[in-house]
């Protein structure tokens, strides 16, 4: 029973990235063009999730600032998820809704980008991060799951959702991870060179 389980999840996994192979590539190209342009010209990315989608904005953060697979300059890239006392400190004073826009509000600029990754699209911080992101005139890039939930809702004509075609948790994280590997892979290829 056991093994078998094991099995099933690797299919529904498998299956769910199947589907994303013929749905997103589009999507991924588009963002990580939008992103490798806006590094290129002196901007930087911010990034935000709640639980495994903060892991993930962190990942991402650092996939930036340091390397993903190829030795070479850093890139200015923040997790928004990092700073503890900030986080409790806007949370404690305001609301948690807004750990993430405040940040935003005093960070962004004209011309970053921001990463915004729910898996359900129905995480009010995150949606708030978009909403302060576009009063900064930021471009917003969204990882989502499902149906997109509120989350693509609020986002403008100009922003780019990538929405894994699936509901389980578990099983958009999963490819969200993989979306983020080939965010990465392209910026550093646009940037860089290689393959």
């Amino acid at each position: 029973m056991t093994i078998e389980h094991i099995r099933e999840r690797f299919e529904t996994s498998i299956e769910v990235k199947k589907r994303g192979l013929e749905l997103l590539p589009p999507f991924i190209e588009r963002a990580s063009i939008r992103l490798a342009d806006a590094l290129q010209n002196g901007h930087k990315v911010l990034s935000c999730g709640n639980g495994g989608s903060a892991a993930d904005a962190q990942h991402f953060s650092s996939e930036l600032l340091n390397r993903f697979e190829t030795s070479r300059t850093g890139l200015p890239a923040i997790a928004l998820t990092t700073d503890s006392s900030t986080l409790t400190s806007v949370a404690n004073d305001y609301a948690y809704e807004q750990i993430f826009s405040r940040q935003i509000l005093s960070l962004g600029l004209p011309g970053d980008c921001l990463l915004a990754i729910s898996t359900s699209g129905q995480s009010a911080n995150i949606i708030a991060a978009v909403k302060a992101a576009h009063s900064r005139g930021m471009w917003v890039i969204a990882l989502t799951g499902g149906d997109g939930g509120p989350l693509a809702q609020a986002l403008e004509e100009h922003d780019i959702e990538i929405r894994i075609p699936a509901k389980s948790t578990a099983y958009v994280q999963e490819s969200h991870l993989l979306v983020i590997h080939c965010l990465c892979s392209v910026i550093e290829t646009r940037l860089f060179g290689g393959d």
